[in-house]
């Protein structure tokens, strides 16, 4: 009978071995495909919450209970999808499918985890656009938006206490936070900002900027992937090359077949480029880009407007799958309001399953790509500092969409202010939404205060909408 270790080929780290070719024949599995698949399709359907409910789900069915990998190893693999553009969940299933089964094990892994929240929000996604002018859509869409602000103020709480544990991390999470919301510095610039400074900071003062980690392993049988051990997918340029090749064609092809049909100018086009863009610079999770995906999808290309924004989050927020399949809904509705020559639900659907594709391809190619470079570090300060750097930047950023959502679900009008340097959008405070401001408060209440899941609160919030709605009050 194999071990652990004989059927993942792997190696102890230092020790040598062949390295297959990146058309050899796939190594054997850890597990039997088909019941990993079966795993993978369970955890799919359970993946709500966020980041971190997705990784504890994860946690728990990989880890405490199969036994598939070790506490460490899955740590390891966080690490690295922590360090990535883009959702870090998704990525750790593709991470951890690709130990299990190889190449095709990541692939399955990485498409089932989004596949449920791709199908809900799609169809969600019409509901809106054909139900979302009836007073009772309306209201429950509207109790739903200011639900959003205390379910970002948690984010920001959460991130905040984990990431910001001395004063210069804090001025990290200031600096961020003033540099977007007053000053109006281009989200990439600040992300790239804060990696450098962190570098920068652990030259000279490194305890700032690392912190280390003790973890107790769970008690059970030894893990089928033991945390000494490293996969046998070594790396290589034939690799590197072979995988960078079809990665970039799976990613652009489709996008130059639309911009071929319909024009470079067309909104499938414009969508599809736009979200290629974004899918690089979505470090630290979904809230972190949604407010330079906001500005430029409502005030740029006028896909939508802020209102839609805030109600698609909310959506979002229900279904399961990474929170960032919130622009599969900013495309639909763009799309639809922008149909060219095709009809409008045609359009949409056209443009939600685009811009999914170029949002989660990039996912697979940076951990196909790089997980095998990444099993061979442990340790690497340099990259943690950057990555805490990231990190603290985060909880400023997520606090500036807090507040973006905050004056467009609260307020019925705004105003920008634009005066040197400044770039600043302020409500107009004669236009305050009691009601709005009511369930929110509510919300808090009981996100905070009594500890509900975000899907508890979202079901009070559309139901306070409703009542408010058809009660007719003022506000809604």
């Amino acid at each position: 009978m194999l071990t652990p270790a004989d059927r993942i080929r792997a190696t102890t780290p230092g020790q040598d071995t062949d390295a297959p070719s990146a058309t050899a024949a796939p190594a054997t599995d850890v597990v039997p495909f088909g019941q990993a698949v079966k795993a993978w399709f369970t955890i799919s359907l359970q993946t709500f919450g966020g980041p971190a409910g997705q990784i504890a789900v994860m946690q728990r069915h990989l880890v405490d209970e199969r036994r598939w990998i070790g506490q460490r190893r899955f740590l390891h693999a966080l690490n690295y999808c922590m360090l990535l553009p883009g959702p870090e969940a998704q990525q750790l299933a593709i991470y951890v499918g690709w130990l299990l089964n190889g190449v095709r094990g990541g692939l399955v892994a990485g498409t089932l985890f989004v596949l449920p929240g791709l199908v809900a929000l799609l169809f969600l996604s019409a509901i809106y656009v054909r139900f979302g002018d009836t007073t009772a859509v309306t209201a429950v869409f509207a109790g739903l938006a200011p639900a959003v602000v205390a379910i970002v103020a948690q984010a920001v709480w959460r991130v905040g206490t984990r990431a910001l544990t001395n004063p210069t991390l804090i001025g990290f999470a200031g600096a961020a936070f003033v540099a977007l919301a007053v000053f109006g510095v281009p989200f990439p610039v600040v992300i790239a900002a804060a990696a450098a400074a962190g570098w920068a900071l652990h030259r000279r003062h490194p305890h700032l900027v690392t912190t280390g980690h003790a973890h107790r392993e769970n008690d059970g049988p030894p893990p089928l992937i033991p945390d000494h051990a490293l996969h046998h997918e070594r790396p290589s340029a034939r690799r590197t090359t072979t995988i960078l090749t079809i990665g970039l064609l799976a990613w652009f092809l489709p996008v130059a077949v639309v911009a071929a049909t319909t024009g470079i100018d067309s909104v499938y086009t414009q969508q599809g480029l736009f979200f290629s863009g974004t899918a690089v610079v979505t470090f630290g999770g979904a809230y972190a880009v949604l407010a330079y995906v906001a500005q430029r999808a409502v005030e740029h290309y006028a896909w939508l407007s802020a209102n839609d924004m805030v109600r698609g989050l909310a959506l979002a927020e229900t279904t399961p799958g990474p929170l960032i399949m919130v622009v599969q809904f900013v495309a639909f509705l763009g799309a639809y309001h922008h149909p060219g020559v095709l009809t409008p639900w045609a359009a949409g659907v056209l443009a939600s399953l685009l811009t999914t594709w170029v949002t989660f391809v990039p996912c697979f190619l940076f951990i196909l790509l790089g997980a095998p470079y990444v099993e061979r570090l442990r340790g690497n300060h340099t990259l943690s500092a950057a990555l805490t750097g990231i990190t603290a930047a985060v909880v400023g950023v997520i606090a500036n969409l807090g507040l973006y959502f905050a004056v467009h679900a609260l307020f019925r009008s705004t105003r920008a202010v634009t005066a040197g340097p400044l770039h600043l959008q302020l409500p107009e405070l004669d236009t305050v939404r009691p009601v709005p401001i009511a369930i929110a408060v509510i919300a808090a209440a009981l996100i905070f205060g009594l500890k509900w899941s975000v899907l508890r609160v979202l079901g009070v919030a559309a139901a306070l909408g409703l009542v408010a709605g058809l009660s007719g009050l003022p506000g809604i």
